[in-house]
């Protein structure tokens, strides 16, 4: 039984989708209801992080678990869910990190709560994975309303370039970890596209592909924590703001082979991830 957690979020879902038909898998939301039930052998459970007993519930008879936290103002999330890990048995798990953590100059709330998890994950006694992607393509899917409704991207730092991943490849390789823990047991995975794309060179793509003019405008960093505040709460507004503007010095254009080599293929461009997605953008 794989158990997999944040399924109704984007790679819990596609993680689930890629599960289907694979053997016994169990989706953890705190709503079962939503949780996207993607075929034969698939069940769904009520569970909360803030809940110990739930998660021990949930976790009964699972061999490996996706890890998908995204509060970084608590690490007591984390803690619940390797602690019920443990006294369900559980033997491996697979957390969702972040490069970032591999770099010393971030030092951002967001980036040292990752740090932290993944320090809780090696002193638990489970047997681990780390998967440390860079941005998501599917981020600027926060620019269609604006495509749509007006020809615009606005963003900061237009010229910052970051490698970039497809969450599909990520989920892809989230599965190959899930069901072959033996050859991935201790590894921590970079996770990257396959070249550096900056805001600028995103519209490029995507006006070419609408095949319509689209204008970048560049946001400041107060107009910037001002959008970022009105979504979260003040140090997570600050903390991603923080991470952004490490991007203008290079730290995210790195591009790394290692998705390649778990998939065994290419991995997907922000070219490919735009053409698959484009009526989000059409108006």
């Amino acid at each position: 039984m794989i158990l997999v957690t944040g399924a109704t979020g984007t790679v819990g879902r596609l993680v689930t989708e890629r599960l289907s038909g694979t053997g016994p898998v169990r989706l953890l939301s705190r709503d079962p209801r939503r949780a996207p039930l993607a075929g034969p052998g698939t069940e769904a459970v009520g569970g909360d992080f803030d809940d110990p007993g739930s998660l021990r519930e949930a976790l009964t008879g699972v061999r490996a678990a996706l890890l998908v936290t995204a509060n970084p103002l608590t690490h007591a999330h984390d803690e619940n869910f390797l602690t019920a890990a443990r006294v369900a048995g559980v033997r491996h798990v697979v957390k969702l990190s972040a490069q970032a953590v591999t770099d010393p100059a971030a030092t951002d709330l967001i980036t040292q709560w990752q740090r932290d998890n993944e320090r809780l994950l090696r002193a638990s006694g489970l047997v681990w994975t780390f998967l440390r992607p860079r941005a998501f393509m599917s981020n600027t899917l926060g620019w269609a309303r604006s495509v749509r409704q007006s020809g615009v991207v606005r963003a900061p730092h237009g010229d910052a370039e970051n490698a970039t991943v497809d969450p599909r490849d990520l989920a892809d390789a989230a599965v190959r970890v899930l069901t072959d823990p033996v050859a991935h047991e201790g590894r921590a995975y970079p996770l990257t596209g396959p070249e550096a794309v900056s805001p600028v060179r995103q519209t490029e793509i995507l006006a070419e592909l609408l095949e319509q003019p689209l204008e970048f405008v560049e946001l400041t960093e107060d107009q910037m924590l001002r959008g970022l505040l009105e979504r979260y709460p003040a140090p997570v507004a600050h903390a991603l703001l923080e991470s952004a503007a490490r991007g203008r010095d290079g730290k995210k254009g790195r591009v790394d082979p290692t998705l390649a080599e778990l998939l065994g293929r290419p991995a997907r461009g922000y070219r490919d991830w735009a053409g698959d997605h484009l009526s989000a953008f059409r108006a």
